[in-house]
């Protein structure tokens, strides 16, 4: 009954999460994608730093020398892969006789989508392990967290819908991405269950790569084009986005503590 509970709260902290998230995102805040961007990079910045990071550390009681070389290696690791995905790219533009220089347009914009897609897999398949972990411990502290981290997730998917959106996806392919990777939630719980002698060793730096992704999608990808965004606008425009860039990116940090303590309160 351990695993069926394990598997049956994870699929529930999951899919609520990007249900109401879908929801909210999908509704008239989907009319304000590209204000939003720095609300999703506040989120995406306190998620990591606020939680990601010192959870590594508290599941794990690992130093902090091996999270920050983690660190460093997933920000490195991720830089690596975005270049391999241009490289790529401009070959096939080469083959087809066409030279583009996009800067941070749509097509640039995308690919912090797919790497966003990427890290969320790597977060929930940690939160899946999470679930696992307590409901082995006990019953009543499986349903706590379940439901703490579904409070979490909900704060945390609205950025990342707001993400996708920005990068190009339709409404329903956004969805379906997103409820795909929600899907590592229950292969994390049935890793968990099965493995959970051997599960707490590398767990913590599942959670620092997650970070890492987290960190490289808001510094290389959304605050540029916060810059760019900026610097489209005329005088007028841009005296308006020097207050409000950063009044949203800090509610997207405010919510991520918010969540966070909330997480971190049971």
């Amino acid at each position: 009954m351990t695993l069926l509970y394990t598997l049956l709260a994870a699929f529930a902290a999951t899919f609520f999460s990007i249900a109401l998230a879908a929801v909210v995102s999908f509704g008239r805040l989907s009319r304000l994608v590209d204000r939003m961007v720095s609300f999703s990079a506040g989120m995406l910045l306190g998620t990591a730093l606020l939680h990601l990071l010192p959870e590594s550390v508290h599941v794990g009681r690992v130093d902090i020398h091996s999270v920050t070389a983690t660190l460093l290696g997933g920000l490195l690791g991720f830089f690596f892969l975005e270049r391999l995905s241009l490289l790529r790219h401009d070959h096939h533009h080469e083959h087809d006789g066409h030279d583009h220089h996009h800067g941070h347009d749509a097509k640039s914009a995308g690919k912090g989508g797919w790497m966003l897609l990427m890290g969320s897999s790597i977060h929930a398949l940690a939160d899946g392990i999470l679930i696992a972990a307590a409901f082995h411990t006990d019953l009543y502290l499986g349903l706590i967290t379940a439901v703490a981290i579904a409070t979490h997730e909900i704060p945390q998917q609205i950025g990342n819908f707001f993400v996708l959106l920005n990068s190009g996806f339709p409404k329903a392919r956004a969805f379906l991405f997103n409820v795909l990777t929600g899907c590592g939630a229950l292969a994390g719980a049935l890793l968990g269950y099965f493995s959970l002698g051997t599960t707490g060793g590398w767990l913590p730096y599942v959670l620092v790569v997650a970070a890492a992704n987290f960190i490289y999608i808001a510094l290389s990808d959304l605050i540029p084009q916060l810059h760019a965004q900026a610097d489209s606008h005329h005088h007028g425009g841009q005296t308006k986005a020097a207050w409000q860039q950063p009044t949203l990116m800090l509610a997207g940090v405010a919510l991520a503590a918010f969540a966070t303590s909330l997480l971190h309160g049971h």
